[in-house]
């Protein structure tokens, strides 16, 4: 988990607009060969030649996508950063650059985004992509974020949403859950500590799930795994939304149905055991979820061997002609449509 340190608060109007983002990126460095100038005048440089240019755009709300009772702000600056590269990574891209934006109120000090900004350096060290960019302002509710991810393909090599065909086998990398369990976690202690504020929760036996939620990571290893294995995806997304919302997403964009078999959703043990203490049903947690940010996939049938055996890799079912619908196939054998139910920024 990340660390977060105290120190005198410094108000913002101390130093104005241009001043707070030259002190917020200073620490920056360039690390791309296509980025050609970052930060600092009207627009960044980027140079490209022959490679495809993936751009993905992601808000986060405070009190709609974060609580910062339980959200450290430097976790909340990598979370930002990370979710958006995890939709470069679901292109098959590699990401290079991003931008961040954000509106704040008067009631956070320069030190609270100093926090931030450590986060979003860390994830940029992590991921070695360059912050080029962005925009700042104030707000009247909260801390608004928007991160833009900027990344890169080689021609012919992106994978959308609209390949998939019948007989593909559908994959899931890592499991699934973690994040959302990780939520209930915290929004409980939350509601004890409003009782007693004294009272200093035990996360540690929760650490996976609370560091899923608090802290996730894309899959950037993924892509590169692939190409190891010459496996190329026919489709890919990644889940933010939860599984079942995924997979309607690739149904509805390469016209085909899906089989997907509840006994094969890979869940971890911690998953399980907490489902069990809120009494939840841990097939509905992985279906509804949402922001495990692992990436789904189909690949060709002729291409099972090449993944069998993967511990990152875990064939969850497979597509069908359009007209046979998508339905989860449960461990008793009844065949049940799958419905999205995950996040819904509007629900």
């Amino acid at each position: 988990m990340l660390e977060a340190k105290d120190s005198e608060k410094t108000p913002l109007e101390k130093l104005g607009e241009f001043g707070l983002i030259d002190h917020l990126t200073q620490v920056f460095t360039l690390k791309q060969p296509s980025t050609e100038f970052g930060i600092g005048d009207d627009a960044a440089v980027l140079k490209f030649k022959d490679k495809n240019v993936l751009v993905s755009t992601d808000q986060l709300l405070e009190g709609i996508h974060f609580d910062l009772s339980y959200m450290p702000l430097k976790h909340l600056g990598y979370k930002a950063v990370v979710v958006n590269l995890s939709d470069i990574y679901a292109m098959n891209g590699i990401p290079t650059q991003v931008t961040v934006s954000m509106a704040v109120s008067n009631r956070f000090p320069l030190e609270a985004l100093e926090e931030l900004y450590s986060g979003i350096q860390l994830a940029c060290e992590m991921y070695q992509v360059d912050l080029v960019g962005g925009d700042t302002t104030s707000s009247d509710r909260g801390l608004y974020l928007s991160v833009t991810a900027i990344g890169q393909v080689e021609e012919n090599e992106s994978v959308y949403r609209n390949g998939a065909q019948p007989n593909d086998l559908l994959v899931v990398t890592g499991d699934l859950g973690g994040a959302y369990m990780g939520l209930q976690v915290l929004q409980r202690e939350k509601e004890v500590f409003k009782v007693n504020p004294n009272n200093q929760p035990d996360l540690e036996p929760y650490s996976y799930i609370v560091e899923r939620q608090l802290k996730p990571e894309a899959r950037k290893d993924i892509v590169s795994l692939l190409k190891e294995l010459d496996v190329t995806p026919t489709a890919m997304i990644d889940i933010s939304d939860g599984l079942s919302s995924e997979i309607l997403h690739l149904c509805s964009k390469s016209k085909v149905g899906c089989m997907l078999y509840e006994d094969k959703i890979p869940l971890d043990p911690t998953v399980i055991s907490a489902c069990e203490e809120f009494k939840l049903d841990s097939t509905m947690v992985a279906l509804s979820g949402g922001e495990d940010y692992e990436l789904l996939f189909t690949i060709k049938q002729e291409d099972f061997p090449k993944i069998k055996g993967n511990p990152n890799l875990t064939v969850v079912g497979h597509m069908t002609e359009a007209d046979r619908g998508a339905h989860l196939i449960t461990r008793n054998e009844q065949s049940i449509p799958l419905k999205a139910q995950g996040w819904n920024s509007f629900g």
